[in-house]
């Protein structure tokens, strides 16, 4: 795709599921790659297979609710990298239970990771974007956080508020040469998923999607990559689902 090839990208959540496949398919559009993880020895492994590919990447074992830390990965990479052009904020967490079942520790941990991470890497990734006059964001929200999803209503608010946050940058930010644009996923084969879906679950679903299946994490790198895209360059403010046709707006 236009545009990608040569920019330095960090992928939070990089290192296994969506945020690997997308750490993956940018490199292979030339763009330099930071991961942004806590899982050290998946990270290392997707950077390494990226390197071992003749193309440049890097991981950086951070913790995204710790604002000094993401300050001090973003240094680092750009130090080695040069200016961050693209931002996907992907990394997330969550453990199916219902709301009533649930105590403030938990949804502290959630928003957390949810929705404070993705507000600390934008805010310290941001601030050069908008002084360089260009850049490029997408959030990797949830479908939860447009139509709701049993057993996760703290995870649900959270990506329902990055949707917002989103088209509220989008709108302060556009004049700076900076967009914003956030992508949903529906039911995803990861890690994640697999913590409180089952084999009967993943059956259920798949029946349910109009395209037959559940999704898979290399479903959704092409959307990601496109709207970072010079493609793209008209598009702003925008939330798309990709969800197999489960959920559909308009």
């Amino acid at each position: 795709m236009r545009g990608l090839k040569d920019r330095a990208v960090l992928v939070t959540g990089g290192a296994n599921g969506i945020g690997a496949a997308t750490a993956r398919r940018l490199a292979e559009e030339g763009c330099a790659v930071g991961i942004l993880d806590m899982d050290v020895a998946a990270g290392e492994d997707v950077a390494g297979e990226i390197e071992a590919r003749g193309r440049r990447a890097k991981f950086y074992d951070v913790d995204i609710a710790d604002y000094n830390a993401v300050s001090r990965a973003v240094e680092s990479f750009e130090a080695a990298f040069g200016a961050v052009s693209f931002l996907v904020n992907n990394a997330g967490w969550d453990r199916a239970v219902n709301f009533l079942d649930t105590a403030p520790d938990f949804w502290r941990k959630v928003v957390a990771i949810n929705l404070y991470g993705p507000l600390n890497v934008s805010h310290v990734v941001l601030r050069g974007m908008a002084a360089r006059g260009f850049g490029r964001v997408v959030n990797v929200a949830s479908d939860a956080g447009r139509v709701g999803s049993s057993g996760e209503a703290v995870y649900s608010a959270c990506k329902g508020g990055i949707a917002a946050f989103s088209k509220t940058l989008a709108g302060e930010l556009a004049r700076k040469g900076v967009t914003l644009n956030v992508v949903c996923p529906g039911p995803t084969d990861t890690p994640l998923f697999a913590n409180f879906a089952d084999n009967k679950l993943k059956e259920a679903l798949a029946r349910a999607i109009p395209l037959g299946r559940i999704g898979e994490p290399n479903d959704y790198p092409g959307i990601i990559a496109f709207l970072l895209s010079d493609d793209a360059a008209f598009i702003t403010g925008q939330t798309i689902s990709v969800s197999g046709g489960l959920t559909m707006h308009g």
